[in-house]
């Protein structure tokens, strides 16, 4: 049987920019990306602490170091600057290895979205 679990998470990072005229997506500072073991373009759900919205998504490298977090396209008008989001990603696997299965679970200061 497969399932899926919590693969990633970026807990509490505050949005830096809301591009309403793009394409879609999520901009993230690479560092961040590294350490929550997240690629460009993976499917994330992003969760709006200050509103309660979720939208899902994909993921675009942002500058490293930068602290970016950018929500692009419609996401814009459900994200603004200042607010404080989780980044969250899935994976599918085994039932039996999604026992043991240990997520990137990454806590950046909530005010620069640097590593602490």
């Amino acid at each position: 049987m497969q399932i899926q679990v919590l693969k990633s998470k970026l807990h509490c990072v505050t949005v830096t920019q809301a591009e309403l005229d793009y394409i879609g997506s999520v901009t993230i500072d690479e560092d961040l990306m590294e350490a929550a073991n997240l690629i460009e373009n993976e499917q994330v759900h992003v969760l709006n602490k200050n509103n309660g919205e979720r939208v899902i998504t994909y993921v675009i490298k942002g500058e490293r170091g930068s602290g970016v977090i950018c929500l692009n396209g419609p996401a814009a008008l459900k994200f603004k600057k200042g607010d404080v989001i989780l980044v969250i990603s899935y994976a599918e696997m085994d039932f039996d290895k999604a026992k043991t299965f240990k997520p990137w679970v990454v806590f950046p200061d909530t005010k620069t979205n640097k590593l602490k």
